[in-house]
């Protein structure tokens, strides 16, 4: 056993300070008024993750003191393959309705979409609470409300992160920073303070290593903060027991060489949130005079955004539109784009298909994945590979070569955080329930007490005491799925979502008739119109048996004396055509009667 003596562990416990309250910070607003200082309510610190916790997206915590709440992230989850037609699910803020007034601060981690994706609805749903992030962070969000609805960037109130050094009063929560490494920039480790506990939170992080193995970031620092120290640990690498120990130097060295060497044109799927891998690529492709052309709406956003922040440096000849790539020798052009991960109608999809209007790509070219495969994408990844490797000679991914290194952590980076910071109480989050119960895993096998490590549902709450004490408390947050379709948000819920399985499982199978409300009689010829379910014209015995069934039922639940009831008529059509149907095929479609009255 490694005696490592962290609070949370089985050692003895050492004598601590008591607790100073936090100083008094003032925090200029957006007009550069006064600020107001709250009184601190001392009622425990709550924790209340709304999503992350048993998923990877939606990410979004709550964190309650006295009158006083203030949010880290607020981020989407992209729809499960049991949901048809679904963009996008972001977390359920019931719980916050009636307490918009209490909420002091938006904190936002960094910039990817599971961490600011449903920030352009939820922040218009909560009255444009202060929001505050780094300067990328802040500019991405800018932009996301634009796209969603033109205009509301001016409702923003932000507290932009000018240093990690910065210190920020919320409320009853002192809120100060620490440095993380990511894979986009600007991301930023969140200490939440306040009388009953500090809260230490990385969002995503890895422990990125130099070429001499030395951590390029530490966290010993962190130990020396006020217990009870809550450590929330984005733990989705807890599962990756054996990592890639890839070097920066050396994806950079990897991806120089193959764009230096290659005889065709290179084209480059990543994330468009990888800004410092892209603006390495375009300095480079300057240096050795090449021009670059970007391709994907996320890509050409989030490298304008770089360029106005001056994260990208390159003059602006070296990138050229991708509708003039065919004015320059194929070997001396780039294609940064997006799809990576086989999204349908992305540009690398496109261009596979031969859908793409300026690229057609050729056997000499050299395609390059720099990016790793979401959970949930490795069918759809693999396709794409496929195909790719039909028309194209030179296909390079991480499995062959070194082109991409991961911004999330491993098992073996989990366990030296907890040794560095020493926390008290060990809270893994931000993935998987199976990761976050390996994550639990990892820190007994060090020593740590499992009853001060608290694996969270979403909608759990978290009480922790200034005398050392946490418990769960019994009733649960309404965290269940709010569905965004289109322009809807929340109004697509279980029943829709359950007809639409139907419909993609087994189909829908339409019956119209024309009924004469004197006489009862089926008026001229039944109508059957079935999608996804069979081919009308070569099915004419069962459509013929069908429309007889339909006959009977009309008969058995109408009377000449009686005007017809028509929701009645149609239910027994429903029951009667879908019990034939069943017995006929073993599917169940769904039966939609349309009864029409003359």
């Amino acid at each position: 056993m490694l005696d490592i003596r962290p609070r949370g562990l089985s050692h003895p416990r050492q004598p601590r300070k008591p607790i100073q309250p936090p100083r008094k910070i003032r925090v200029a607003d957006k007009n550069n008024q006064s600020p107001t200082i709250h009184h601190e309510m001392k009622n425990g610190l709550r924790i209340i993750p709304l999503g992350g916790q048993e998923e990877v997206g939606r990410n979004m915590t709550l964190f309650e003191y006295g009158q006083d709440i203030v949010i880290l992230d607020m981020g989407l989850q992209f729809p499960e393959e049991d949901m048809p037609g679904i963009d996008y699910i972001i977390p359920n803020i019931s719980y916050l309705k009636g307490k918009e007034k209490r909420i002091r601060g938006v904190i936002l981690s960094h910039g990817h979409l599971d961490h600011i994706g449903a920030a352009p609805i939820l922040l218009r749903n909560l009255g444009y609470p202060t929001i505050i992030g780094r300067d990328m962070t802040l500019a991405m969000v800018k932009k996301k409300l634009e796209d969603f609805e033109k205009g509301s960037a001016q409702n923003l109130k932000t507290i932009r992160v000018k240093a990690i050094t910065d210190k920020i009063r919320l409320g009853s929560f002192e809120i100060e920073f620490f440095d993380v490494e990511h894979s986009i920039m600007d991301a930023v480790g969140v200490i939440i303070k306040t009388p009953d506990g500090t809260v230490i939170h990385p969002g995503d992080w890895t422990m990125e290593k130099s070429t001499e193995g030395k951590s390029l970031v530490t966290y010993q620092h962190l130990s020396r903060l006020p217990s009870p120290r809550i450590l929330m640990l984005e733990s989705l690498g807890a599962i990756v027991t054996n990592p890639s120990r890839t070097t920066e130097e050396e994806m950079y060295f990897n991806l120089e060489k193959l764009i230096s060497e290659a005889s065709g044109k290179i084209i480059i799927g990543t994330f468009s949130s990888q800004i410092k891998r892209i603006g390495h690529i375009l300095e480079y492709a300057e240096k050795i005079g090449k021009k670059v052309a970007l391709d994907g709406y996320s890509m050409k956003m989030n490298v304008e955004i770089a360029k106005e922040l001056g994260y990208i440096k390159m003059h602006k000849e070296t990138l050229v539109p991708i509708a003039n790539i065919h004015n320059y020798p194929e070997n001396k052009i780039i294609v940064i784009c997006t799809g990576a991960q086989g999204e349908g109608n992305a540009v690398l999809s496109r261009i596979i298909t031969d859908n793409h209007r300026f690229i057609k790509i050729k056997k000499n070219d050299t395609v390059i994945f720099s990016s790793s495969v979401i959970p949930g994408n490795e069918r759809t990844v693999q396709r794409l590979k496929d195909n790719l490797y039909r028309k194209c000679d030179n296909v390079i991914h991480d499995d062959i070569m070194d082109v991409h290194i991961s911004g999330h952590c491993s098992a073996v980076d989990i366990q030296e955080m907890l040794r560095q910071v020493r926390p008290d109480f060990f809270v893994p989050v931000y993935a998987n329930h199976y990761m976050l119960k390996e994550a639990e895993k990892l820190a007994i096998k060090i020593g740590f007490r499992k009853e001060n490590i608290f694996v969270l549902d979403n909608g759990n709450v978290l009480e922790v005491q200034r005398n050392n004490t946490a418990k769960i408390l019994p009733k649960k947050v309404d965290t269940s799925y709010v569905m965004v379709d289109g322009l809807g948000v929340g109004d697509v819920g279980q029943v829709v979502l359950r007809d639409r399985q139907v419909l993609s499982e087994d189909g829908m199978f339409v019956i119209t008739v024309i009924l004469d409300s004197k006489t009862k009689n089926v008026v001229g010829n039944i109508q059957i119109t079935s999608r996804g379910f069979i081919y009308v014209k070569d099915n004419f015995d069962l459509v013929n048996e069908t429309k007889n069934q339909v006959k009977k039922a009309i008969k058995d639940t109408t009377s000449k004396k009686t005007s017809p009831e028509k929701k009645f008529i149609e239910n027994a059509i429903r029951e009667v055509v879908g019990l034939y149907l069943f017995q006929k095929t073993e599917r169940r479609p769904m039966v939609l009667p349309v009864i029409i009255e003359v």
